[in-house]
């Protein structure tokens, strides 16, 4: 996660929470003039469209009032879905037993993709099975991880 997402995580967590939702995670894609700042939320109850639109109006109204985006930014909020990412150590411990792929900022072996079974978690190490084979990747390495759902 980027000092950037870091930030805004501890600015925006309190007031999605008080909303009754979790904070999932958070995005932010740098694209020039049309950046995409992409908020997470869930619930017990799963996620409506209303859910998304409440938070993203009290979230809007900090964002305003904080001002920690100096550039232009569209601002999303949904749930994860299905195929959710991946943001914390815990999130790949809740997901032990499911498949996941993983985008690390620098290559590991050669790879920076990474797709295969989370098997275990210690500390800020993920280790991942593919074909009865174990890789343990760090965590703060991850640009970008997310679960592979199986119907």
């Amino acid at each position: 996660m980027s000092t950037m997402e870091q930030r805004l995580t501890e600015m925006l967590t309190e007031p999605v929470e008080a909303l009754g939702y979790q904070l999932w995670g958070i995005q932010f894609v740098r694209a020039g003039n049309h950046s995409t700042l992409r908020l997470f939320i869930e619930h017990e109850n799963g996620i409506t469209v209303d859910d998304c639109a409440a938070v993203s109006r009290q979230v809007g109204a900090v964002l305003d009032v904080e001002d920690p985006i100096s550039t232009e930014y569209n601002l999303e909020v949904s749930s994860p879905g299905l195929d959710r990412p991946l943001f914390t150590a815990a999130h790949y411990e809740r997901y032990i037993g499911n498949e996941a792929v993983l985008v690390l900022n620098m290559p590991m072996d050669g790879k920076r993709k990474w797709q295969g079974e989370i098997v275990a978690v210690e500390g800020d190490m993920v280790t991942l099975r593919h074909n009865d084979s174990d890789q343990v990747l760090a965590l703060p390495n991850v640009q970008k991880a997310h679960l592979i759902h199986k119907f």
